[in-house]
């Protein structure tokens, strides 16, 4: 029966690219991406640009529906934008 649950779980949102992935990674990769300066410019919330914390980011997310969309609409951006192919071995 678990086994069944894992999987419909694993299945129940195949093209979601953001399944998997916690709001306090996407807010921990944004920050190492962007830092905190350039995401108070980016995304005007009151928790980034003053005393900024990963913890109090989290809680105003958490509770606040359109600034977790842009969070999330952000990190969709960043992500696109830095991912890197790997190198591939040729072989001779």
């Amino acid at each position: 029966m678990l086994r069944k649950v894992r999987n419909s779980m694993n299945q129940s949102q195949p093209k979601n690219p953001l399944h998997g992935v916690t709001l306090e990674q996407i807010l921990n990769k944004l920050v190492d991406v962007h830092g905190w300066k350039s995401l108070s410019k980016q995304i005007e919330i009151r928790c980034f640009f003053n005393d900024p914390s990963v913890k109090s980011s989290l809680k105003f997310l958490r509770k606040t529906p359109w600034a977790r969309e842009k969070v999330e609409q952000l990190y969709l951006e960043t992500c696109q934008n830095t991912f890197v192919w790997p190198e591939l071995k040729k072989d001779k």
